[in-house]
Formats: C-alpha cells, structure tokens, sequence
C-alpha cells in the first residue's frame, strides 16, 4: 500500500506562519487591555495600507512612552511586527491577532478553572493518599486539555456564526471576531489549529506542573502538622553511607529518624536495603504510595528493618500489608507511632 506525499500549500504555510509570528510576539509584548484598546481605535480611525507605518508608529508614541525594559522590549516586539505588515491582509490578520490576544486571558481563566475546583478538594483529603495524589498529578494536565477543548468550542462557534455565547457587552466584538475568522480562513488561515500553538504556552507558564514532585512537600507538611519542628528537619546523605539520602532527618526524644520518600520505589528500596546494613540510624522508613509494592519488595525492606508507610487506599486493599508487622497505612503517620518504632 503506497502512501500519497503528504503536501503543504506554500501559500497557506506563509500565512499560518505570519499568524503565529503576530500571535507570539503580541504575546511577549505583554501589553495591557488599554494599550490594545488604543490600538483597535485607531485602526478603525486610519486602516489605509498606504499608511501601515505611520499608523502603528504613532501607535508606538502614544502607547509606549516610557524608556523601562518593559516599554522598550513592547516597543521592539511591535515594531518587528510591523515590519511583517505589507498588505491589507497582513494588516487584518494581525488586527485579528491582536483580538485574539485579548481573548486568549479570557480562555485561560476559563480552562484553569477546573484545575482551580478539583484544587478545593484537597483540603478535605488525606495528603499521602492516592485520591490526593492523582488530582496533583493531573492538575496541569487538565487545564491544557480543558483550554485545547475551549479553544476548538471557541472557534467552532465563530466559524459558525454563534456569537451570543458571551456578554451582551462583548457581543459585538465577537460579531466583528466572527467576520474576520471566516475572512481570514477563506486566505488558508487555520485560527485555531495556529492560535492553540500560542494558548498552549501561555497555559504552560501559567501554571506549575509538578507531576508528582511536590510528594516531598506533602510528606513535610504532615510532619509538621504531627508536632515535628520544622527547623529540626534537615536533608542529608547518612553518616555511613553518602550514597543514601534521606529526604527527611530528624530526632524525637535522642531517637534518630531518616525517612526516604518516593512515590514509587522501582529498584530504588535496594539502596536504601544496603544503607540499613551499614547505618547506626535508630530508626529508617519509606514513606511511598505503594502502587508498586509486591509482597517480595515488602518482606525484603522489612527484613532489614526499615519500616514503610504506604497510602491508605493501598494498604487496605491488600492483606499482606496488613499483616506485616512495620508496614503502616499514612493515616497512622503520628508522633505515637514514630516513637513505638525502633
């Protein structure tokens, strides 16, 4: 079975490209809702082709007066744009761009709301849980995926001509947005396909991906909330042997206590088997999710005396963890706890 070469049209490829250059350097102009305001008015005041360049260097005077980084950095960003500006079409997709500038705040707030929502959940949830750990986990994720599904809703219904999805005020900016969606696409222009690319990015610095990172931080806050001093908690590789890190190193009543903390432990329980044999540390624990525990992983930590705390929802769903005497569900994580162990 042959494959047909798959082909760009060189004239649809340069178009989509100047969107893209309007669209990312609009975005690192950072310019405010009131700059953009003036630059709409006097487009409509002034939208001769002739005069493309007096136009948006008046712009520039009366926008941009200051001589901070800031302003300099808009001002350049704005003149390279412009310098991209030949025709009439070049200067309405770039008023198109500049619209969707001022949309793309709107869409951004909207996608990581949902993100916001399942953020309020936590404070009623166990933080070494899994429930706890998969809303942090796929936090960031969902509000990428929930902007890329705005996005294509949003253009959809400027393609289509619904444009009474917003504010009766706004109505009539997206009536003019509509209008050039649908111009600029019959010139090869893919609005959303080019925008997403920009929205993307802006959603990435947006937002703080930490994909399971902050189990560390989790782990601190409960031993604090436990009664263990903040500034007692110390990181440091243990005495015997550097190789081992211990996450979290502190001592309640002389006793000494090094805790390493991952999420999931692969082969990584190994080093912390071989620092046990070789440490005077009165106490070792790893505190873990537990997802990959199998009852070989449990029987060879604990058969050299290094205690485990797993998420509740994996400890009791599982006999063997229950049985074994040192493992612990991370509910019962407390000061009693840590000073029966020994």
């Amino acid at each position: 079975m042959k494959i047909e070469k798959l082909e760009i049209n060189k004239e649809e490829f340069d178009i989509n490209l100047k969107f893209y250059f309007f669209l990312k350097y609009l975005l690192k102009t950072q310019l405010s809702n009131e700059q953009v305001a003036t630059l709409l008015k006097i487009y409509t005041i002034n939208n001769k082709i002739k005069e493309i360049q007096e136009i948006i260097s008046e712009i520039l005077e009366k926008t941009i007066t200051k001589t901070t980084k800031k302003a300099l950095h808009q001002k350049n960003h704005l003149e390279a744009i412009l310098d991209e500006v030949y025709t009439s079409l070049d200067l309405k997709l770039f008023i198109f761009s500049l619209k969707l500038y001022v949309i793309k705040d709107l869409l951004l707030q909207e996608a990581k709301l949902k993100s916001l929502l399942d953020i309020t959940k936590l404070e009623r949830i166990d933080p070494l849980s899994l429930e706890y750990d998969k809303i942090t986990i796929y936090s960031p994720y969902a509000t990428r995926i929930n902007g890329a599904l705005l996005s294509l809703i949003f253009f959809d219904k400027l393609e289509s001509k619904q444009t009474n999805f917003m504010s009766n005020d706004a109505e009539e900016f997206i009536n003019q947005l509509s209008k050039y969606a649908l111009d600029l696409k019959s010139e090869g222009v893919e609005p959303n396909q080019i925008f997403m690319l920009m929205f993307s990015e802006s959603i990435n610095q947006s937002i703080i991906s930490d994909s399971g990172s902050n189990y560390e931080d989790r782990i601190l806050n409960v031993l604090t909330s436990i009664g263990i001093n903040k500034d007692k908690i110390t990181k440091e590789h243990d005495k015997d042997d550097s190789s081992t890190e211990f996450d979290f190193f502190f001592e309640i009543n002389n006793k000494t206590y090094g805790i390493g903390a991952k999420r999931t432990l692969r082969e990584r329980y190994k080093q912390f088997i071989k620092t046990a044999q070789m440490s005077d540390i009165d106490v070792m624990i790893e505190i873990t999710l537990g997802i990959d525990l199998t009852k070989e992983k449990v029987n060879a930590i604990r058969n050299h005396d290094v205690y485990l705390f797993v998420a509740d929802e994996v400890y009791q769903s599982y006999n063997y963890l229950q049985s074994t005497e040192g493992v612990f569900s991370s509910k019962d994580l407390n000061i009693p706890t840590l000073k029966k162990l020994s």
